[in-house]
């Protein structure tokens, strides 16, 4: 069995974020077949296509990583109905220059997670729409939205819930299949 390795990208950027809780859970559970990395994105400079003339070394750097990962997961919370400016960010950054996108042709989860009852469902179906036209193959089920996020965790910050962590296992395991039909597909 091939092992994908997969980014974690987490759209929040507080220390003790939900988010962040959930990409570590998630590298916990090594799920067999992927083996799962941490992307920072919160020290990348705001897309301005001024910079392209003299690219940042943390855009550079974010360019040149992302192509030696098979997939992304993405873990966000909701701001406003929407994904956190970061993560947009993120998404801008490797998309550009034009026609050189880093994010073309990989497939793609989503996780989103909230303290709040709806599970970040607005933030979840917008960056939907952001990785349709990245061309980013996005596992549709089953769909991963955590409520009440704070009920998920001990003190320690570890996941305590046991249905939470099973959902992600099998999530885990559906993604998987995933890659590696849609890395199959790109061969043919």
């Amino acid at each position: 069995m091939k092992s994908f390795k997969v980014a974690l990208v987490v759209g929040s950027l507080r220390k003790e974020s939900f988010n962040k809780k959930i990409a570590r859970a998630i590298r916990e559970l090594k799920v067999e077949g992927m083996h799962f990395e941490n992307i920072e994105i919160g020290d990348l400079p705001l897309y301005n296509e001024d910079l392209e003339k003299d690219v940042p070394q943390s855009w550079q750097y974010f360019r040149d990583v992302l192509p030696s990962y098979d997939a992304v997961l993405f873990i966000t919370p909701e701001y406003n109905r929407s994904v956190p400016a970061v993560l947009k960010n993120a998404l801008d950054v490797g998309s550009r220059p034009y026609g050189k996108s880093v994010w073309a042709g990989k497939p793609a989860a989503i996780i989103s997670c909230t303290a709040g009852g709806l599970g970040a469902f607005g933030a979840n179906h917008h960056l939907r729409q952001s990785l349709v036209f990245l061309d980013m193959p996005t596992l549709q089920q089953p769909e991963a939205y955590l409520s009440h996020a704070a009920n998920l965790f001990d003190e320690s910050g570890t996941l305590k819930d046991t249905s939470t962590r099973d959902f992600l296992n099998s999530f885990l395991i559906k993604f998987e299949s995933w890659i590696e039909k849609n890395i199959e597909e790109k061969k043919v």
